[in-house]
């Protein structure tokens, strides 16, 4: 019988990954590249994000026929620069994201551990409102603040936790309904300890591993999702630059200047991946069920 022959690794997996669990570089690259543009995006840019300039309209990326090396990415049908935009709606993005983020995931945190520890009405009250949230759709919900908010980043943040909360949330009060019944919770109980120092000292570190899969995890997806409210009009407004808005401003044009909605959406599908596979990546380095596997 002839040996099976080990057929060498894909490039792009050794790219993703180094190794079996190997940490993820070129996902982490992606990410750290997005922040560092929302952080440094004013420095960074090589021309003005807004500045229109007719007499530079439509020109092709540096590498197609009739592109320049002034404008690497090329220019939209007001001579903006894509690259530049690029860069300005990263900061846009990381800001939506990361702040969202964060407050959905205190918001849901919050609620889930003590739907988890107390149990009975309190689990049901919080489970049911979890349950009518997550009935609601998203893109709706979104309509119809659109319609008495004034838009903008905050809009669009207040929107996102709204949907998003009920995640941290549901996961929480699984791993917390639990954790309440280890002996070492039970023996605080009998020693008196203060309830917010249980949740402080016992609960919240237990949950914080899956916490922070999850928020990696929905860094992309909240990108994705502010593009799409910015796409449909209801998320940031002009003159903010937004990816989102960048693929609408370009799907009149798509037959006429692919650049347009190819740079941008190369932008967000690059973020999306690497969300999900350094969150994947670290679901399996703090899961000390699937280091064992």
């Amino acid at each position: 019988m002839s040996e099976a022959v080990a057929l060498p690794r894909p490039l792009l997996a050794r790219l993703l990954r180094r190794g079996e669990g190997g940490f993820p570089f070129l996902a982490a690259s992606v990410l750290a590249l997005v922040l560092i543009c929302a952080l440094l995006g004013p420095w960074l840019t090589p021309h003005e994000a807004g500045k229109i300039a007719l007499a530079d309209a439509m020109t092709p990326p540096a590498w197609a026929e009739g592109g320049s090396a002034k404008h690497l990415l090329g220019t939209d049908n007001l001579g903006r620069d894509i690259l530049s935009r690029i860069i300005a709606g990263a900061r846009v993005s990381a800001n939506v994201a990361l702040y969202a983020i964060v407050i959905s995931g205190l918001i849901g945190a919050s609620l889930g551990m003590a739907a988890g520890y107390f149990g009975g009405f309190v689990d049901a009250a919080i489970s049911r409102l979890i349950d009518v949230q997550m009935s609601v759709p998203s893109i709706p919900l979104a309509m119809l603040f659109a319609a008495v908010l004034p838009p903008g980043e905050a809009m669009v943040i207040f929107i996102i936790v709204l949907s998003y909360w009920t995640w941290y949330a549901r996961l929480v009060r699984g791993e917390v309904l639990s954790l309440r019944e280890r002996d070492y919770i039970k023996l605080a109980k009998i020693a008196g300890v203060a309830t917010p120092v249980i949740f402080y000292r016992h609960l919240a570190p237990n949950v914080l591993n899956m916490l922070l899969v999850l928020a990696t995890l929905q860094f992309g997806s909240v990108i994705v999702f502010e593009a799409g409210l910015s796409f449909l009009g209801l998320g940031i407004q002009p003159p903010n630059v937004s990816w989102g808005g960048m693929l609408a401003d370009g799907r009149n044009f798509i037959d006429v200047a692919w650049w347009l909605i190819t740079m941008p959406g190369l932008a967000i599908m690059a973020s999306c991946l690497a969300s999900n596979l350094l969150g994947d990546w670290l679901r399996d380095t703090l899961d000390p069920v699937r280091r064992q596997i």
